[in-house]
């Protein structure tokens, strides 16, 4: 399981990288986060449930970070402009 996380930042490390490229600074910085986040809990040995238990937390925090995001602050109809 630990190695789940690992694979877990390589792909945030990535996206981190490509956002970075794609001058969105902040976005990055959030996955450069994530990055250092998984990597650190992949190394500390944890029993299989308490990386579920993590990655469930994990998980929660993210859905209601969009959830919040996508109804309160974007603007209806920008499309991104």
């Amino acid at each position: 399981m630990d190695r789940m996380f690992r694979v877990l930042g390589f792909w945030t490390g990535i996206f981190a990288i490509m956002f970075y490229l794609g001058d969105m600074k902040t976005t990055s910085l959030l996955f450069f986060g994530q990055t250092g986040f998984f990597v650190l809990l992949s190394y500390l040995k944890l029993t299989e449930r308490m990386y579920i238990y993590i990655f469930g937390a994990y998980l929660t925090i993210f859905f209601v970070g969009f959830t919040y995001w996508t109804t309160f602050m974007m603007v209806p109809g920008q499309g991104g402009h």
